[in-house]
Parts: C-alpha cells; structure tokens; sequence
C-alpha cells in the first residue's frame, strides 16, 4: 500500500462512465423501469453508492476513503445506456478507482437485471472521464526563482552542518523551480535583514529560527520586512506539522508578500522544513502569478 500519510486532505473528485450495449426494445424497457426483475435504474444507482463505499475491499492496493457524495446519470441512446458515476471525498488521495468501481457496478447490475430478455447485452468504454483535487490539478511550475536561506549562528559559523537547507533546495527544484541563491545568515536580526535582501528570486524560503530561544529572531525580521502577511500560509503549516508532531505548535512560522516577492520563514530542523513545504507546495506559486497581475480566475485556469 502506498504510504500517503504525507500527504495534506482536500476535495477530490472524480468522474468515470460505462455504456451497456443493447437491443433498442431492451433500453426502452430500462426507460421505463418495467424489465422482469423491476427498476433497473433505480437499483444500478443503489449498487454504485455500495460499490463506491466498498472499493478497497475489491481492489487490494486502494485506500479506504470516506465517500461523502455518489451521484450517477444516465445518458441514453437508442441502443445504448452510459452510467456516468461522479465521487467526491475530502481526503489525502483520489477516487478515481471508486468512480471507476461505482460506473462498472451499476452497468453490471443494469445487465444482471436485463441479461434474460437480452442475450446480445454487452458492456465497454469503461474509462475515468475527470479527476480534480491534490497536486495533480498543478500545472508544472514555469519560471518560479527562489532563494533559500539557512538562519543559524552554528552553520554560520561553519560549526555545524547545514542540514535544512539543501532540503529546501531539493524541493523546491522538485516542484520546478529554479534555486538562484542560497545564503548562510546567524541569528542576528540585522544580518537576517541582510541576506533576505542579497536573495535574489521571487520565492525567499528562511528555515531556522522560529522557536522560542533567545536567539530566534527570524518571525520578528520577518514581519518587519512584508508589506503584506499571509497568515493562512502559517497556519496551514502548523496545522500540517501538528497532525504528525506535537511539538510543531511552538512553531512560530511567518508567510508574507514585499512587492512581488513572497517570504516563507520555517523551522531549522529537517523534518520541519520538509512538512511545511510539502504543507504549502506547490499551492503557493499560485500567489506568484496574482502578484503578477492576473486575478485569481486567470491564475486558476492553469491548475
């Protein structure tokens, strides 16, 4: 089974269909709900919902899902019937294999209930029409330059290893963009000030610093550069962490925007520079192409 647990919950959705094939006699007696063994239909719909909710019991590798919503419609030709299924779920992964699941079943049961006064019944096109939700829905990141800046007297000091910040490097590339500077700064406020200044790129990730210590001063710089604060971008990386570490809620995480720049301060440990951009990757290059000047509806039509 894959591991999914990194993974941050969102609505997803996904759309699939199934055409049964048969005699123009046969789908008028589907139409009208009168075939020997009653309302097809209505009982396809019934076996979708429970198929849908029953998936990773069929098929081994999916994950349960809390299935919130199974709608199916049927479009109709003179030989043909197509279930369409659409299941919605707000969790960590898809429904694709449920809608795909929800569609065959209620064309199975569609067949079981017409097979005897049909011999020639026949069943294809089963296909995923749409899925929508999690980072899929993103278009590859396109000309995103960022910096990363490691906030630690030790690293600064070449007393220790810099541990964080290659890991911010490497995701940030994972998520297509591009790493044109990267800077060591202490804990200094004024020093901090001055690499964020010296960063070159649009997307300014700090890590390091954000605790409580007498010497974490970097949510304080911070706030005294952006014009604009993004709090939901802190939260949400609190959140995140918080679900799988205790200890993230003495994170002190900052988000904000100084002209069309974007600053992200997050923890100097490893594991918290990994969770808080998994937390907010790649959903935050999103706000790259507002301060662009698109509105959000043109910004959008790229995911």
């Amino acid at each position: 089974m894959r591991d999914v647990s990194h993974k941050s919950t969102t609505l997803r959705t996904a759309t699939a269909c199934a055409t049964l094939h048969a005699r123009a006699e046969t789908i008028v007696s589907i139409k009208k709900g009168d075939l020997p063994k009653g309302d097809a239909l209505t009982v396809a719909k019934v076996a979708a919902v429970q198929a849908a909710k029953n998936t990773p019991q069929l098929i081994p590798y999916c994950h349960p899902v809390p299935v919130e919503f199974v709608g199916v419609d049927y479009e109709f030709t003179e030989t043909s019937v197509k279930i369409k299924a659409l299941v919605k779920s707000v969790y960590k992964t898809g429904v694709e294999m449920e809608a795909l699941t929800a569609a065959t079943a209620a064309a199975l049961t569609i067949y079981d209930m017409a097979k005897m006064v049909d011999e020639d019944l026949a069943i294809d096109e089963v296909r995923l029409v749409e899925k929508r939700g999690g980072k899929s829905d993103f278009a590859p990141t396109e000309g995103v330059t960022a910096s990363v800046i490691t906030v630690s007297d030790t690293v600064a000091k070449h007393e220790g290893e810099d541990r964080s910040g290659p890991i911010a490097e490497q995701m940030l590339r994972q998520h297509g963009a591009e790493v044109v500077s990267t800077h060591r700064s202490s804990d200094d406020p004024d020093e901090i000030k001055g690499a964020v200044a010296a960063a070159k790129g649009r997307f300014v990730v700090l890590t390091g610093g954000t605790g409580v210590g007498p010497r974490d001063n970097t949510p304080e710089v911070v706030r005294s550069i952006v014009e604009k604060e993004l709090p939901g971008v802190s939260e949400q990386v609190r959140n995140y962490g918080q679900d799988r570490m205790p200890r993230a809620m003495f994170s002190r995480s900052v988000c904000g925007i100084v002209g069309d720049r974007v600053i992200l301060c997050l923890p100097g440990s490893p594991r918290g520079v990994e969770e808080g951009l998994t937390a907010v990757l790649p959903h935050l290059f999103h706000l790259l192409d507002v301060l662009r000047g698109a509105d959000h509806r043109q910004a959008e039509s790229k995911v």
